[in-house]
């Protein structure tokens, strides 16, 4: 029975150890925890003005495809209206040249 009374009398003395241990190491400060949340804060900024620019020249990319599709649908209609001349000019005789 002695040995147990030899550990039972340092009992407290261990327990205050690991409640102190803990203490000291187990809570993150303020000062921590506002370093990592600035660290993040800026990787998230960071991250949004890549997607913004992204945005915008997906945006410019897009103007800049229906600026060319409405020139297409320009220039085709222009070809539609010049076939039939062109037609036209192709069914006629040639004429000798002039001297």
């Amino acid at each position: 029975m002695t040995g147990l009374k030899k550990y039972v009398s340092s009992a407290p003395l261990v327990l205050a150890l690991v409640v102190g241990g803990l203490s000291v190491s187990g809570c993150a400060t303020k000062k921590y925890v506002d370093e990592q949340v600035a660290a993040v804060g800026t990787r998230v900024d960071a991250v949004d003005a890549k997607a913004s620019d992204a945005i915008q020249r997906a945006d410019a990319a897009n103007a800049a495809a229906q600026a060319a599709a409405a020139d297409a649908r320009t220039a085709n209609q222009r070809l539609d209206q010049l076939t039939p001349r062109v037609e036209t000019l192709e069914q006629r005789p040639m004429r000798a040249p002039r001297n």
